[in-house]
């Protein structure tokens, strides 16, 4: 670990300690331009897809200074979904009659000066956008992971948000859980000595689908809005329920999630959580990787889906620290000349009992903010301090992904000058700076 980041981390606990024993100072909201009533956060979901209607809106509505007051989808049926779950639980818990507000369009909802923030829980392909727009309008913004397709993108999130004193959260859960924390603080104190071994697993994606017909938009769903034809840089496709999401279904897994037009598959969607937290136990998750290399194998040509379905990609950063990271079960694992641990979402695992029993702050005592990305956030928004997990945190760590990615769709060792923003000696991938990964390389396809 780096001698700057045990200072930087001596000097968080020192903070946490004393926050923890601090009252907090209540400030009215009108210092901080929030226009509901005292200390309430007022919030517009867009996109109401799962992810939202099951995990966003639920934690948000447990907060007690927070208020949902509009919806927006391009999907009727999902947006109404969401306003009813919205509506029930305003009127029984706040005793709310005004119903909550219903859009198609997401920039009528942010052109609304009382709303305070946006929780944005679209398809990767949206983020981008919707978030600088966001941040534009005057909102704070919550932006589901991963938060963009492309390094340019990372970088117009982290200069808009520090341009116009936006709050930024990157929305993974994560770091928050117990088990995280637990390894962040044992790595960061130095108990596992000079780390030398650093995997982070995650799971492999789905297998392919067939080729898949053309079909008829459906009534509810307005596909030039969800293509965002002009305002993404997703590559319009006829409409097909498996390159969607399934139909009056909020369980469903979206076919989206598996398609190169619209994301990049687990390598960045499940890597924003376990590449994402060993990055930040090192210490690393504001810096920029200097190599990255991999393999990786993507399903046959004649598959709908697209999306890498296994990857093995190696990192190396400053200091000589080397992360290898592949598909595999979820987990990160780290290994030093004092010992190992291994942590996931729901489990801790050590060579050492005590490095299961040592004390921490950030594990026995954490502020509120620490244990909820969505505590975070609205904290974040009411004190103007920056969250957990702001822009530059997501730019650095999800553009790391989409490198990987890059690196093994060009089969090449890339070498990243984080000064100027390009790589070193590959036109082929400085020409994907500003371009997402629409297309698998035909030689890493399985074969029939």
């Amino acid at each position: 670990m780096h001698t700057s980041s045990r200072r930087r981390f001596l000097k968080w606990t020192a903070a946490t300690v004393g926050a923890a024993v601090a009252a907090p100072a209540v400030v009215p909201s009108n210092v901080f331009g929030l226009s509901a009533p005292s200390n309430t956060v007022t919030m517009g979901m867009i996109g109401t897809g799962r992810q939202c209607y099951f995990k966003n809106i639920p934690l948000f509505q447990r907060q007690p200074d927070c208020r949902i007051i509009a919806v927006c989808d391009v999907d009727s049926w999902r947006m109404n979904e969401a306003k009813k779950k919205v509506d029930d639980y305003n009127k029984q818990k706040h005793g709310m009659t005004d119903g909550c507000a219903t859009y198609v369009d997401y920039q009528d909802l942010l052109a609304r000066d009382d709303i305070d923030a946006v929780m944005i829980s679209t398809p990767d392909h949206w983020h981008v956008t919707m978030a600088v727009e966001a941040m534009e309008a005057g909102k704070d913004v919550a932006l589901e992971k991963p938060i963009l397709r492309t390094i340019a993108g990372g970088r117009r999130l982290q200069e808009t948000s520090e341009k116009l004193g936006r709050i930024f959260r990157v929305d993974s859960e994560f770091r928050v859980g117990a088990p995280a924390r637990r390894a962040y603080s044992i790595v960061q104190s130095g108990m596992l000595g000079n780390v030398t071994k650093i995997r982070v697993g995650v799971p492999e994606s789905d297998v392919g689908c067939p080729p898949q017909p053309e079909m008829p938009v459906p009534e509810e769903l307005d596909y030039k809005r969800w293509l965002g034809e002009g305002k993404t840089q997703a590559p319009p496709i006829p409409y097909t329920v498996n390159g969607v999401h399934p139909r009056h279904d909020l369980r469903g897994r979206p076919g989206w999630m598996r398609k190169l037009n619209f994301c990049d598959g687990m390598v960045t969607n499940w890597g924003t959580h376990l590449f994402n937290g060993a990055l930040w136990c090192l210490g690393l998750d504001r810096s920029w990787p200097e190599e990255i290399s991999g393999t990786g194998v993507y399903p046959p040509a004649d598959s709908f889906w697209n999306v890498l379905l296994e990857f093995d990609i190696t990192y190396k950063y400053p200091g000589g620290i080397e992360i290898a990271y592949f598909t595999e079960s979820p987990y990160m694992y780290f290994e030093g000349d004092k010992g190992w641990i291994k942590a996931g979402f729901n489990f801790f695992e050590a060579g050492d009992e005590k490095f299961k029993t040592a004390s921490f702050p950030l594990v026995d005592n954490p502020e509120p903010r620490y244990t909820s990305e969505k505590r975070d956030f609205l904290d974040a928004v009411k004190s103007r301090r920056p969250s957990w997990e702001p822009a530059d945190v997501g730019n650095h760590v999800t553009s790391a992904l989409v490198m990987g990615h890059l690196a093994v769709n060009l089969a090449e060792t890339l070498r990243w000058d984080g000064e100027k923003q390009r790589f070193v000696g590959s036109e082929k991938a400085n020409a994907m700076i500003d371009k997402p990964i629409t297309e698998p390389n035909p030689d890493l396809q399985q074969k029939a």
